[in-house]
């Protein structure tokens, strides 16, 4: 079965009783959060690298095709360039930094319009909230605006527009359980991706293959309490786990956080007109 996000995006799920002989996933979400399963070796005339970058707040994985016509030093450039925007996005927006845009916004020291990334921040920020009912919900936290639900995404959503800015269209982005790819794995193939059971190993993954788009996840670590809900303020426990695919990962991310925080109501966001579609979620 396909399922198109847009013009460009393209999916297809293996269901678990054809997953034994389809080769082994490029990529792996599941208990043990994003890890880097079986890329093959590189095929045609590309520079095949895999890098990771850790922030104060996150670990990213860089894995990426690049032409050979970028030369080793266009690739180290354009590598450089994309892990300082991960670590720019830290330092600036970490809301856990006193001296963020975030932690100053909080304390009403400069506007969202001061800075226009800040901007887009919030304004990503409130168009979740409207879209998911208020069940993501950036300013119903303690201390004020924190977009920790999104934030992730969105610096990954940076950094790819900074691979692709620099000619490199076959690539993937991993942080914690949720990932950015486009293009063609090293395989040559799409990116083959199995999102697992997040605390039952015996089950078969679901295999998404992929040449653009995103998943967002919520709980596929099996970690509990780290979503409340946003009206009560108490911990999210209807759902083991929520994903969710379509083109962009902040946005993913955030119906991800909403519908594991809302449970089954959250699943009427997703109809059939939509970009962004949430797979099959466990219930507790």
């Amino acid at each position: 079965m396909r399922t198109k996000f847009d013009e460009q995006q393209r999916g297809r799920w293996i269901g678990p009783s054809l997953l034994r002989p389809q080769p082994r996933p490029d990529l792996r979400l599941g208990a043990n959060q994003g890890r880097v399963s079986g890329t093959g070796s590189t095929t045609g005339d590309r520079i095949a690298v895999t890098h990771t970058v850790r922030t104060t707040t996150a670990e990213y994985t860089l894995l990426f095709n690049a032409p050979e016509w970028l030369g080793r030093r266009g690739v180290g450039e354009a590598l450089r360039d994309t892990v300082a925007e991960l670590r720019a996005v830290d330092l600036a927006y970490g809301p856990t930094r006193p001296e963020s845009l975030v932690s100053r916004l909080r304390r009403g020291e400069i506007g969202p319009e001061s800075y226009p990334p800040l901007a887009d921040l919030v304004d990503r920020c409130t168009a979740m909230r409207a879209a998911t009912d208020g069940w993501f919900d950036a300013w119903a936290v303690p201390g004020g605006f924190d977009p920790g639900g999104l934030l992730g995404g969105w610096a990954v959503e940076r950094a790819a527009a900074r691979l692709r800015a620099a000619g490199i269209h076959d690539y993937a982005v991993l942080t914690g359980a949720d990932l950015v790819v486009r293009g063609h794995a090293a395989h040559g193939g799409p990116w083959r991706v199995a999102v697992h059971h997040p605390n039952d190993r015996r089950r078969s993954p679901l295999v998404l293959e992929m040449t653009a788009g995103a998943i967002g996840t919520s709980g596929v670590t099996g970690r509990r309490g780290h979503v409340v809900d946003p009206h009560t303020g108490e911990p999210a426990e209807q759902f083991v786990a929520a994903t969710v695919i379509g083109p962009d990962l902040a946005v993913a991310d955030a119906y991800a956080t909403a519908l594991y925080a809302a449970g089954p109501a959250g699943l009427t966001w997703f109809h059939s007109g939509s970009d962004y579609r949430a797979l099959p979620a466990h219930r507790r």
